[in-house]
C-alpha cells in the first residue's frame, strides 16, 4: 500500500513554519483581540491566529497577555467536569467515601501534564495533534486511532445527553420524564451554535460563565454539608484504599477514565491555535507555552476543586445512610431534596445542567478536528453534530424508557471504556512531542 503521509513542515524551517494555508481554515478579515473588544468577524469558527495577542512594552509576564490567551484551559477543562465526571465522584464518595481523592487528585495531575503537551505540540507546529497524525501515520494506524477517538466522543455525548436529562427531570419535580429530556438535550444542542455568530471570545466567556455556575451550586452544597476536613486531607495525601472492594477498585479506574478524557487530548491540541502567535520567533513559542501553562493550571485547579465538593459531600451525605445502596444523580437529588429541601434540590439540578450543557460544543469541536485531522474531511458543525448526537440518543432512549435504572451504571462503564482509550491519545502525544524533528528544541526533556 502506498504511504500518503506528507512531511510536516519543510526541515530548514522546523520548528518555526506557520501551517500550510491548505490546512487549517482561515478568516477572511478581522480578528479578536485578547485584550480588548471583539473586532468585527466573517468567519466564525475556531481558527488560527483569530484572538489577537497585544504588545507589551516588557518582557516580563503581563496580566494583558495573560487574559489574551485565557480560553482554551476553560474550554479544555470542561472536559473534567461533565457529568460523567460528577456521577463519578459521587459514585466514589459513595462507595470509598474520601479514600480515592487521592485518585481524583493525581489524575488531574497527570491530565494537566498531557493537556500542556497538546498545547506544546499545537504552539509549536501549528497544526493539531490529529492533523499530525495524518501527516506521520501510515492509514492504517490513522484509522485505528480515528476510530477510537469517535468511540471515546460518542461515549462522553452519552454521558453528556444522560447527565442533562436527569436535570431535567429533577428541575421539573419528574413532570419531565428522563427519555423526553433525551430528546431535548438533543434539540438543545443545536441552539450553541447559533451563538459562535457572536463571537469565539464571548462563547469562551460563556461557557466560563457555565463552569462558574458549576463551582458556585456544589461549593454552597460542600459548605452546606460540611464534610470531614481532616479525613478530606487524609484521602488526599495517602494513597490507600483500605477495605476497598471490587467495586471501589473499578471506581477507581473509572476515575482515571472520567478524569483523562482522549479526545479532549486532542481537542486542546486544536484550541490553541486560535491565538496568533509568530512561530518563526522561539521566543514567542515560549511566551505562549507560558502563558497556556498557567491558564490550564488555573483551570485544572478549579476543576479539581469542583469535582473535590462533589466527592467530599456525597462521601459525608451516603456516610450512615442506607436507603440510597445505588447511588446516582437521581438518588442524590433525592436525598438533597428530603435532608436540605427544594432549594438545594434546584442547585444541585442547576449545577447538573451546566455540567451536561457546558461539555456539549467541547465535545462537538473535538469531534469536528479529529474527523478533519485524521480524515481531511470538512463537515458543517450541524452536521457533526446530527451524526453524533443520533448515535447517542439511540441507545440512551431505549435504556431511559425500558431500563432507566441501569442509567447510572451506564455512566459508569463509559467511564472505564474512557480509561480503556487513553493509550491511543497518549501513545501519539508523547511519541511527536519527544521528536526532534518535530518538535525542535522544544521536544519532551527526561523531565518532561
Amino acid at each position: 500500500m502506498a504511504d500518503d503521509r506528507q512531511p510536516l513542515v519543510p526541515d530548514d524551517d522546523l520548528p518555526y513554519s506557520p501551517p500550510p494555508p491548505d490546512l487549517n481554515s482561515s478568516l477572511q478579515d478581522g480578528s479578536e483581540d485578547g485584550g480588548g473588544d471583539d473586532a468585527t468577524q466573517v468567519n466564525f469558527e475556531i481558527a488560527p491566529g483569530q484572538v489577537h495577542i497585544p504588545s507589551t512594552a516588557s518582557s516580563g509576564f503581563s496580566f494583558r497577555k495573560l487574559w489574551a490567551f485565557t480560553g482554551p484551559g476553560w474550554l479544555m477543562s470542561i472536559a473534567y467536569l461533565d457529568p460523567g465526571n460528577i456521577e463519578s465522584d459521587l459514585t466514589a464518595g459513595a462507595v470509598a467515601k474520601y479514600k480515592l481523592l487521592w485518585v481524583l487528585m493525581w489524575s488531574t495531575v497527570m491530565g494537566l501534564i498531557l493537556q500542556l503537551l497538546a498545547a506544546r505540540l499545537g504552539c509549536v507546529t501549528g497544526l493539531h495533534l490529529a492533523q499530525v497524525c495524518r501527516q506521520n501515520y501510515p492509514r492504517g494506524p490513522r484509522l485505528a486511532l480515528w476510530i477510537m477517538m469517535e468511540i471515546a466522543i460518542i461515549g462522553s455525548d452519552i454521558q453528556e445527553v444522560v447527565g442533562s436529562a436527569i436535570a431535567m427531570n429533577l428541575l421539573s419535580a419528574g413532570k419531565i420524564p428522563i427519555w423526553a429530556g433525551v430528546i431535548l438535550t438533543g434539540a438543545d444542542t443545536f441552539t450553541f451554535l447559533f451563538l459562535e455568530n457572536y463571537g469565539l471570545r464571548k462563547l469562551e466567556g460563556l461557557f466560563c460563565s457555565l463552569i462558574t455556575i458549576m463551582a458556585f451550586s456544589f461549593g454552597y452544597m460542600y459548605c452546606t454539608i460540611r464534610p470531614d476536613q481532616g479525613q478530606i486531607l487524609q484521602g488526599m495525601w495517602f494513597p490507600w484504599c483500605q477495605n476497598c472492594n471490587k467495586e471501589a477498585i473499578q471506581q477507581a479506574v473509572g476515575i482515571v477514565g472520567a478524569i483523562i478524557m482522549p479526545h479532549n487530548i486532542y481537542l486542546h491540541s486544536a484550541l490553541v491555535l486560535s491565538r496568533d502567535i509568530d512561530r518563526k520567533d522561539k521566543n514567542k513559542i515560549k511566551e505562549a507555552n507560558m502563558y497556556n501553562a498557567i491558564e490550564s493550571a488555573i483551570a485544572l485547579f478549579v476543576s479539581f476543586l469542583i469535582n473535590l465538593f462533589v466527592t467530599a459531600t456525597f462521601a459525608h451525605a451516603f456516610s450512615d445512610s442506607t436507603k440510597y445502596q445505588n447511588p446516582s444523580l437521581s438518588a442524590a437529588g433525592k436525598w438533597i431534596f428530603e435532608k436540605y429541601g427544594l432549594a438545594m434540590k434546584i442547585i444541585w439540578g442547576i449545577g447538573i445542567l451546566a455540567a451536561g450543557q457546558s461539555s456539549t460544543m467541547t465535545g462537538t469541536y473535538a469531534g469536528q478536528f479529529v474527523m478533519e485531522g485524521f480524515l481531511d474531511i470538512h463537515w458543517a458543525k450541524w452536521k457533526r453534530v446530527l451524526l453524533t448526537r443520533s448515535i447517542a440518543m439511540g441507545p440512551t432512549i431505549v435504556v431511559a424508557l425500558f431500563a432507566h435504572r441501569d442509567l447510572d451504571m451506564l455512566n459508569n462503564w463509559l467511564n472505564v471504556l474512557m480509561s480503556i482509550q487513553l493509550p491511543f491519545a497518549l501513545i501519539p502525544i508523547l511519541h511527536f512531542t519527544s521528536s526532534e524533528s518535530i518538535m525542535g528544541e522544544f521536544k519532551n526533556s527526561r523531565c518532561a
